[in-house]
């Protein structure tokens, strides 16, 4: 089957939550200047609303998916600057 590989790398959000082996779920990806809709497979279930990754193309709209957490978020808000 063709690989998507432009989706691979590309965060989005589960809309159906996934159920781990027993089937998949539905992610909406921000890639080619628009969105996209793809089944989401993981090894563990996924909750809907989810941000996940996109680690592999299964070809014919099909993607494996794993939990992801932005790092640069644990860096928190940068600081205000300083006024004169």
């Amino acid at each position: 089957m063709p690989q998507d590989e432009a989706v691979i790398g590309c965060t989005g959000k589960l809309l159906i939550g996934t159920r781990g082996a027993a089937g998949p779920g539905e992610i909406l990806v921000q890639v080619r200047g628009g969105s996209e809709t793809f089944l989401a497979w993981s090894e563990d279930p996924l909750p809907t609303g989810a941000t996940v990754l996109v680690i592999e193309s299964r070809g014919c709209r099909a993607v494996g998916v794993i939990a992801w957490a932005d790092p640069l978020d644990a860096l928190g808000d940068p600081p205000a600057p300083a006024e004169e």
